[in-house]
């Protein structure tokens, strides 16, 4: 098995070997994952953090050994704290970082980070402040950064950034955690799940206090919640029909 790295900012996760193909998700600096099978220039992966698979183009990537690629992965994760920040190489040249990229990659590929960055787990009320963070930023499906996010992107990176660990769909999310039976029993932090006519899970967002939700739709923006759902502010309407909510700290 090899295995690779992302060494550049931002690498799209194709659901097919194409650049046609509909981005699924994304890899940031410093993400690494394992090389499943290889087709022309394409390479289908599945990341380590949060085992989830697609294809990226092979010139967009660097082969390391499984050992390196576990070490950065791992407990001596750390994440870029700026919205956008640079990596330094030997030659001087510079790498544009986003916020969440996994900056411990950067001494393994000889390179030098000097910004702010964060390292463990984080008290469950941080959450929040990183989701200030990404504020504004414009939805986009399979997103990740603040330059372009999807809901459950959203939440995976804020909790990612603090120490824990979410897979990537709403779909998935919503299998862990202690479930509330009312909002009222929730607190900052704890996550609403909605779902469509058919009852599937679609949509997913982080609950504030008073009965706000910061989650990402059109925007990354912040709109009342009730036992109905979420109550868009600008059409006067709800907008998404909640589901379940879900303590997962």
């Amino acid at each position: 098995m090899k295995y690779g790295i992302c060494h550049l900012s931002i690498v799209p996760i194709r659901e097919e070997n194409s650049h046609k193909s509909e981005l699924v998700s994304q890899l940031l600096y410093g993400d690494c994952f394992k090389i499943n099978s290889e087709k022309k220039d394409w390479l289908q992966i599945t990341t380590l953090h949060d085992n989830y698979s697609g294809w990226i183009d092979k010139k967009q990537m660097r082969i390391i050994s499984q050992n390196e690629a576990e070490n950065i992965s791992g407990p001596n994760a750390k994440y870029c704290t700026q919205l956008v920040d640079y990596i330094e190489a030997e030659d001087h040249s510079l790498t544009t970082v986003v916020m969440g990229s996994n900056v411990a990659a950067a001494t393994m590929l000889n390179q030098t980070f000097k910004g702010k960055a964060v390292k463990g787990t984080q008290d469950k009320t941080n959450l929040i402040k990183t989701a200030s963070l990404y504020l504004n930023a414009p939805y986009l499906w399979g997103g990740k950064t603040p330059l372009g996010i999807d809901c459950s992107g959203l939440v995976q990176m804020i909790y990612k950034m603090n120490g824990y660990s979410l897979p990537r769909d709403a779909s998935q999310q919503v299998h862990l955690g202690e479930t509330l039976s009312f909002i009222d029993e929730s607190e900052a932090g704890d996550l609403a799940f909605f779902d469509d006519r058919e009852g599937n899970i679609v949509h997913v967002g982080i609950l504030l206090e008073n009965h706000y939700i910061i989650h990402a739709h059109g925007k990354v923006r912040i709109d009342r919640i009730d036992q109905t759902g979420i109550y868009n502010f600008e059409t006067q309407k709800h907008s998404h029909k909640l589901r379940i909510i879900k303590k997962i700290v």
